[in-house]
């Protein structure tokens, strides 16, 4: 399965932070926004992945992430230059996507649970139609919602709607098979000159093949699209980590762990950083290990 995570858009909502910054470096706590996402692809075991950016930040996400192969991916590059709405992905990566089902990512959103690791790879084995996820939110007037029949049936889907059928809204990480392209180029601009995810979805479920996925209580998804819900973001992930100790979203750990990269690999990704308390975790992560060998069953960072 191939990923993509869509890291454009203008981010007028945080202005005057991202006036000259693309959202999705923003830090969240201690780590650059889109590392939440590239960690949700890693965890599903997805290592060829394609960032959709605006011809000026692409860039700075090239800078940062280079590659892919210091963690063992694949990282290609795309403009988008301008809003065009979430589907539009599956227009401009058509080559990449290649005919393969593919996970999309939004690079603002954050997901963290117990389990989740599990439930990613599980749905990365997505071969026929769609694959969603619903959340119960305060506030699903901000959000594309799901609408539920008596007997619980999934009957569609309302974008920001004024008055929501559901508090179930929908987070940002959708599983489709290799038709996707094809469904998304029959799509036609919404109201805001956009193509919509949820006439996307919409298309799946008239053809009988959208699965949605609830995420219980046991589940966190942030938005980090405003003030308020960046830092409310970044004070979660900081209450995490230092109750813990362990980090979150950490891409060297979680290549690691996953075989990605030997021991010897994320040695030298840690070095240059160990001045930081991010580069001091790697390193306690190397001596926790007592042998050049990766244990058989590690325990996979769950929490992304």
């Amino acid at each position: 399965m191939k990923g993509i995570i869509l890291a454009g858009g203008t981010g007028t909502r945080l202005y005057p932070l991202t006036l000259t910054v693309n959202k999705q470096l923003m830090p969240v706590y201690n780590k650059p926004m889109i590392y939440y996402p590239l960690s949700v692809l890693m965890l599903a075991g997805i290592q060829d992945i394609l960032i959709i950016s605006t011809p000026n930040s692409l860039p700075l996400f090239r800078q940062l992430l280079q590659d892919g192969s210091q963690w063992g991916l694949r990282l290609s590059y795309m403009e988008q230059p301008r809003p065009g709405g979430i589907a539009e992905a599956f227009t401009l990566g058509r080559s990449f996507i290649n005919d393969e089902p593919v996970c999309l990512v939004l690079g603002d959103n954050i997901l963290y649970g117990d389990g989740l690791g599990g439930l990613l790879q599980q749905s990365a084995q997505l071969q026929e139609g769609a694959l969603i996820f619903g959340y119960q939110v305060a506030n699903p007037q901000q959000y594309g919602v799901i609408e539920f029949d008596q007997a619980g049936r999934v009957i569609g889907f309302e974008e920001k709607p004024k008055f929501p059928k559901s508090p179930y809204a929908i987070p940002g990480i959708y599983f489709y098979d290799s038709k996707v392209c094809d469904l998304a180029e029959t799509l036609r601009p919404s109201a805001r000159g956009e193509l919509e995810i949820t006439d996307l979805n919409q298309k799946y479920l008239d053809r009988g093949q959208l699965q949605v996925e609830i995420l219980g209580r046991g589940y966190a998804w942030l938005d980090t699209g405003t003030h308020e819900s960046l830092h409310q973001a970044s004070s979660f992930i900081q209450t995490l980590e230092e109750r813990q100790g362990l980090k979150i979203a950490c891409v060297e750990e979680i290549a690691f762990q996953k075989g990605y990269i030997t021991d010897n690999q994320l040695y030298h990704l840690a070095k240059p950083l160990a001045k930081s308390e991010y580069g001091a975790y790697l390193m306690q992560l190397l001596e926790s290990y007592s042998s050049h060998l990766i244990p058989a069953k590690v325990p996979v960072l769950e929490a992304i």
